[in-house]
């Protein structure tokens, strides 16, 4: 039998790398993470995970859900030499949130107290409960799968 699903928050500041262009590539490499939880977290993703895509600093809200495309391997934006064993997985956008939840709704919300994006804010990729995702996609009017 599979493994269940792994439900998961990617975090990417959108005057780096948005929503709209995730849509636009369709499968994106997700480089450019440099913290070793984060790291680990990326190298637990198996194919068929999903995630939501958050704007972090402008907007800080969840927008879309991608789906892991390929599981971990090497980050080819690591400069040579860089020690680390930095990884990065390919994301497939699935769909935008039809209403974006906001992390001012999410703190609102004591269900959300032990979310990892209210205790560990700064943390860019971060695993989600099934309970968690379950509420999060009917506050944002998520239907996908």
């Amino acid at each position: 039998m599979a493994p269940a699903r792994q439900y998961w928050l990617v975090k990417s500041e959108p005057d780096a790398f948005s929503w709209d262009q995730q849509v636009a590539n369709g499968t994106e490499p997700w480089t450019g993470v440099r913290n070793h939880m984060a790291k680990a977290n990326l190298a637990a993703m198996k194919k068929g995970d999903l995630a939501f895509f958050y704007h972090s600093n402008i907007g800080k809200e969840i927008v879309g859900v991608v789906e892991v495309a390929r599981e971990a391997y090497p980050d080819p934006s690591v400069e040579p030499g860089t020690k680390g064993g930095w990884v990065c997985v390919d994301m497939k956008a699935v769909g935008p949130m039809p209403k974006p939840v906001t992390l001012a709704e999410i703190k609102a919300d004591p269900d959300f107290a032990e979310l990892a994006l209210v205790r560990m804010s700064r943390l860019s990729v971060m695993p989600v409960s099934a309970a968690h995702w379950k509420k999060l996609c009917k506050l944002g009017g998520w239907k996908g799968k």
